[in-house]
């Protein structure tokens, strides 16, 4: 039988097993702090009114402002994410400018991005702006209003034409209503050239 011959490991020197150590630490620090940033993007941003900001997926483009108009849709309930529904934007998404939504929504909607999914939540006390809560509606005063938002579109800079277009078409509307038969005769329903259409469906205020 052949001898095997035995081969010598030289021990690490004290220095390299450190190296060694600061290597493997740093190697863990950087994953943590990937793994942090990742996320962190994705913690809810709390408001000084009380308004928390959650973003499910990151959108595109620049935050909405209250200079734009917003094409977006959205769902209502009351506390918590598995609630029931109580509200919907329907099958039309809502189109309009912050000025059309409730307090500390049009906030946190002047947070947002294109093509964004969010979680927002408002509490009742911010949503009345101090009025009291309906006898009949679904939700008390110390409850929060959670709106899931999937932000559509955003167009930047023409909140004044779109203001202008509704104006122009509740007063074509109401020059219509007061012709009647035989009367002066209103604009086509169409409304004037150019005029830019109204919101979709009203904003998501709390119900009476």
């Amino acid at each position: 039988m052949s001898a095997v011959t035995a081969v010598p490991l030289r021990p690490l020197a004290r220095g390299s097993v450190l190296k060694l150590w600061l290597v493997l630490a740093l190697l863990v620090a950087a994953a943590a702090g990937l793994a942090w940033w990742d996320t962190g993007r994705l913690q809810p941003v709390t408001l000084e009114n009380g308004v928390q900001i959650r973003t499910l997926r990151q959108g595109t483009g620049p935050v909405m402002t209250s200079a734009d108009v917003v094409a977006m849709r959205f769902v209502i309930r009351v506390n918590s994410p598995e609630a029931p529904v109580f509200r919907d934007s329907g099958r039309e998404p809502f189109v309009g400018t912050v000025q059309d939504l409730p307090a500390g929504f049009a906030e946190a909607v002047q947070r947002m991005r294109a093509r964004g999914l969010y979680r927002v939540s408002v509490p009742v006390r911010v949503v009345m702006a101090g009025q009291p809560v309906p006898p009949q509606a679904e939700f008390t005063a110390n409850d929060s209003l959670l709106f899931e938002t999937q932000v559509l579109q955003i167009e930047a800079g023409q909140a004044s034409a779109f203001q202008m277009g509704r104006v122009r078409q509740m007063m074509q509307q109401q020059q219509m209503q007061q012709g009647g038969p035989g009367g002066p005769a209103g604009p086509p329903p169409g409304g004037a050239p150019g005029a830019t259409p109204p919101a979709a469906m009203p904003p998501p205020a709390a119900p009476r």
